[in-house]
């Protein structure tokens, strides 16, 4: 059953797709859009290669996430599954740049950064290469029977994307292992068979969002646009028709007539060029709607018609509200890219950056876990004594070994930490050692003599120091009877 607007019978509960057939222009925007994808996309497929000096046995790649070790590293900072919050640190602060840049130029992250809109122009110039630049011969070899011609056409079109699909798949998967090692591996299908799973998954996205999808993504299947809806305001650019100055529309030889005779006659001469280079085919002229992505290649469209009119440029251009209703009323244009709104965002942003920043470079390359022991909580030994038993974790984030004294507090003096693994003394401390880049795991036995009298439940505290002087500490419990 389908259903109208009004809600009664006939209509359709989605809109049927149209294929779009965006010319290309030149322009300043479409230049920046150029310069953001060669240079976004010479870091993504580039960047597994870069190299970075480590130290003997550590991975010598800049960017590499490393499961099989647990590790994440990028350039000289090294995460390990403990420190999982500056991932998460490194997600909020995205989430509130995101923020930033819609408060400041609706979806710009839309029109110039998203990788759909990155490969989309990719695949566009593929098609314009192949099958024509010109809008109409596009058009034209879709509408055409099948031959010879048009099958030779097609088939290179879809290679280059199936090639480029496949590039984005094999590059993603070099960020999980050693880059020139997995290429050579993958040449000579011996890469382990999860690594062309991956690369066929994401070829096969890559050449269905990109090559089909298209504008359907931008428009039905990512949340951004209606989430940016809610979060904009009156004071953010957007790509913006200046109806104060473009109305009444005509054609270029009514409207001169018009002013001559002294009435109403705007700037735009009707010709379609800002709808015709839109990716995702909207008419900008109808207000902001949810299918605009920002780009601003319908600013250079419109620009060019303006320059060969002899007309002022930027009847189209970046904009907002509060400007379209001053202008309106005759007032000059006001600019507040500083606001409550975006001074939140940018502290936000300082905020947790400088947080991150100062636990990054405070951070202890030395990590303590204790766990006590469930059943028993404690033992009662014959001559009185108490014990209590500990399971602990040593963390070594540094390359080479290292001897890590272990000593406890919160209890008598005399009492005794021992283990039943090999560990030298240093008098009520245990020096124990730990291989570079890992944990070792130990059980440790605390035991308060019978002369001592302690509560039933205790507070101790574990420390762990090394010889350069780091040192870090745990708080867990001593029970008794």
């Amino acid at each position: 059953m389908s259903v109208d607007a009004a809600g009664g019978q006939g209509g359709k509960l989605y809109a049927d797709h149209k294929k779009i057939y965006p010319i290309a222009v030149s322009g300043f925007f479409r230049r920046l859009k150029w310069a953001i994808l060669i240079v976004g996309m010479a870091i993504y497929y580039l960047l597994p290669f870069v190299r970075w000096d480590r130290g003997p046995g550590q991975p010598d790649q800049a960017v590499l996430l490393d499961l099989p070790a647990r590790r994440f590293y990028f350039f000289f900072i090294e995460i390990w599954p403990q420190e999982v919050y500056y991932v998460t640190g490194l997600l909020i602060v995205s989430a509130f740049v995101l923020f930033l840049m819609n408060a400041l130029a609706g979806r710009v992250w839309c029109g110039y950064l998203c990788p759909q809109t990155v490969w989309t122009d990719l695949y566009l110039a593929v098609e314009r290469l192949v099958e024509g630049a010109d809008r109409r011969s596009r058009q034209k070899l879709d509408d055409a029977p099948w031959s010879l011609a048009k099958l030779a056409r097609k088939a290179a079109k879809h290679a280059l994307w199936i090639l480029i699909a496949w590039g984005t798949g094999g590059a993603w998967v070099l960020y999980f292992a050693d880059a020139p090692t997995l290429v050579k591996d993958l040449a000579t299908f011996q890469a382990p068979a999860v690594a062309y799973m991956w690369i066929g998954a994401l070829t096969f996205s890559t050449y269905l969002l990109a090559g089909f999808a298209r504008e359907q993504v931008c428009i039905y299947m990512c949340p951004w646009p209606r989430i940016q809806a809610a979060l904009t305001d009156e004071w953010a650019y957007n790509v913006s028709y200046r109806v104060d100055r473009g109305e009444p529309r005509g054609s270029l030889k009514t409207n001169r007539k018009l002013r001559a005779e002294g009435q109403p006659a705007g700037d735009c001469v009707d010709c379609g060029q800002c709808v015709a280079v839109c990716p995702t085919g909207t008419d900008i002229r109808k207000g902001m709607q949810l299918s605009c992505i920002q780009c601003g290649l319908c600013i250079d469209a419109c620009d060019t018609v303006m320059a060969k009119t002899g007309q002022a440029p930027r009847l189209i251009a970046y904009d907002n509200d509060i400007n379209i209703e001053r202008r309106e009323k005759g007032l000059a244009d006001v600019h507040k890219f500083v606001r409550p709104r975006t001074i939140l965002y940018v502290v936000l942003i300082a905020g947790i950056c400088g947080l991150m920043a100062w636990k990054l470079g405070t951070r202890a390359t030395i990590g303590l876990n204790v766990l006590h022991d469930r059943n028993p909580l404690y033992v009662l030994n014959s001559d009185g004594s108490v014990r209590n038993g500990y399971t602990l974790r040593l963390l070594n984030k540094d390359a080479k070994a290292r001897e890590l004294m272990l000593s406890v507090s919160g209890v008598p003096a005399d009492s005794r930490l021992e283990t039943v693994s090999e560990a030298g003394h240093d008098g009520s401390a245990l020096i124990l050692k730990v291989d570079g880049d890992q944990t070792r795991e130990i059980r440790v036995i605390l035991t308060v003599p019978a002369e001592n009298k302690v509560a039933a439940s205790q507070d101790v505290v574990f420390r762990l120091s090394s010889s350069d002087g780091e040192k870090v500490h745990t708080q867990d419990f001593f029970k008794a009877p």
